[in-house]
């Protein structure tokens, strides 16, 4: 599976961003699809993830109400709305896609994308 971010840029604090990723290949509906996101010296961090059907989505609590992961599977597409952006969301954000049980570790997703910036001025 081959992904491309895309959708980044620069937008001001509290505004909105809408990330995709397109895979490549037939079988995307087979995937469990994740966005994760990287600062300067700091660790990946699991941003959100996706069942492979769309039905269960995860989030972790900084994050909860104000971005939403979601994916179709037609046109092999997963997205990261973005909503009311804070300076601390500067990051690159990656998609991610894996197979079995959906999950918030990177290590639990084989496939990466090249990252898309997002950055958020205050």
């Amino acid at each position: 599976v081959q992904l491309q971010a895309s959708g980044g840029g620069l937008v001001q604090a509290g505004g909105s961003l809408r990330l995709s990723c397109a895979a490549s290949g037939r079988t995307f509906d087979r995937y469990k699809m994740a966005w994760f996101r990287q600062s300067p010296g700091k660790e990946r961090e699991f941003v959100a993830a996706i069942s492979r059907s769309g039905v269960a989505t995860y989030y972790p609590d900084s994050m909860k109400g104000r971005f939403t992961i979601s994916r179709d599977n037609a046109k092999n597409t997963v997205y990261l709305q973005m909503n009311n952006l804070k300076p601390e969301d500067t990051a690159v954000y990656y998609c991610a896609a894996g197979q079995g049980i959906t999950t918030t570790t990177t290590r639990a997703y084989d496939y990466w994308g090249q990252g898309t910036q997002v950055t958020v001025s205050s």
